[in-house]
């Protein structure tokens, strides 16, 4: 068994699922936890979304007691006063989900860091995913939304939309020790922060990407992307994801990297890198290669620096070419700048 979760969650009028919150989902549960879920909420082999009412909690929290997980235990009897939709989630193999709870479940996983990104097949993921109104009485079907407003306007409430997606902040499932995030509607659920990650307001973190941390987050991680231990990413930068451009080639920063304000990467950096601020690098791009003189040694597609350690990459002040030397000085990270305790 990969996963197991028990969850609650939202449906709309149709029965369909929203959303879905596990708040103690499990990687690679003992076979005695599972065997006695399984039994009591009749789940089949295989990958399995479940639902189950709230007069089957004290049963469920029971079989797991006597299994001997109280922790599991405890949460199956907190659902039991549920007036929400609950389900219990088996994953048995990483194939591409099928159901939106998995999707969930998967989710969750990275954002509590017992997965990382490419970890998991979300292959298919948004055609499961509903759009969502994400309010301040929780996620509507955006089909249903016009109805719910009126239905709060004519109860006297303002019905407020945050944002119209369908994926939600992070930190609405899970908030990981030891991070700071200035603006939490940047960073969806299913990022991946490392310890010693700091998210700036203008910083912003999709799902299935993230950060190994310490590090200074002020651009834009795209989706499938990695960044480094002790990288930082400058402010308005960018990075090329699989959803953005990046085609197959999985675009990552390695650590001890610097990418520079308003710059960005269409290739993977090693380590000990720096990109200049303003200079964007696509893998098509034309980049001379200097030597330690200074002196041109011949010219490249920036492909072919993929994944290279300890360069250095600028533009010419005057000519306006991109060059490359290498970058033996690595840039130190300010230690108190990244603390979290």
């Amino acid at each position: 068994m990969l996963s197991f979760a028990l969850g609650i969650g939202t449906q709309n009028t149709q029965g369909d699922w929203l959303e879905i919150y596990y708040p103690a989902p499990l990687l690679n549960p003992p076979e005695s936890l599972v065997s006695a879920a399984k039994e009591v909420v009749d789940a089949p082999q295989g990958n399995a979304a479940i639902s189950f009412l709230p007069e089957d909690c004290a049963r469920l929290a029971n079989a797991l007691q006597k299994a001997g997980h109280p922790e599991q235990a405890e949460l199956a009897e907190s659902f039991a006063s549920s007036q929400r939709p609950l389900v219990a989630m088996f994953l048995e193999t990483d194939q591409p989900p099928q159901t939106a709870p998995e999707v969930y479940l998967k989710l969750h996983l990275l954002s509590h860091r017992l997965m990382k990104p490419h970890g998991l097949d979300l292959t298919g993921m948004f055609g499961l995913l509903r759009n969502i109104a994400w309010t301040n009485e929780g996620p509507i079907d955006i089909e249903e939304l016009p109805a719910r407003r009126l239905k709060a306007r004519l109860a006297g409430r303002a019905l407020s939309v945050d944002c119209v997606d369908k994926f939600p902040k992070m930190t609405d499932y899970v908030v990981p020790q030891g991070i700071r995030i200035g603006d939490t509607a940047r960073v969806r659920l299913g990022a991946y922060l490392g310890e010693g990650t700091t998210v700036m307001h203008e910083g912003f973190v999709n799902f299935n990407a993230g950060t190994e941390g310490p590090g200074m987050v002020e651009g834009r991680i795209a989706a499938g992307v990695m960044v480094g231990k002790g990288s930082d990413l400058g402010g308005g930068c960018s990075t090329m994801g699989t959803l953005s451009g990046g085609g197959n080639m999985v675009i990552k920063v390695g650590e001890g990297c610097l990418i520079g304000a308003n710059a960005g990467i269409g290739i993977p950096l090693g380590d000990r890198c720096t990109v200049e601020a303003g200079l964007y690098i696509t893998a098509g791009a034309k980049v001379t290669l200097l030597d330690d003189q200074g002196q041109e040694v011949s010219t490249v597609a920036a492909r072919e620096l993929a994944g290279q350690d300890d360069l250095l990459l600028r533009r010419h002040s005057q000519s306006g070419r991109i060059e490359c030397l290498t970058n033996k000085s690595a840039i130190a990270l300010n230690e108190a700048l990244h603390a979290h305790n």
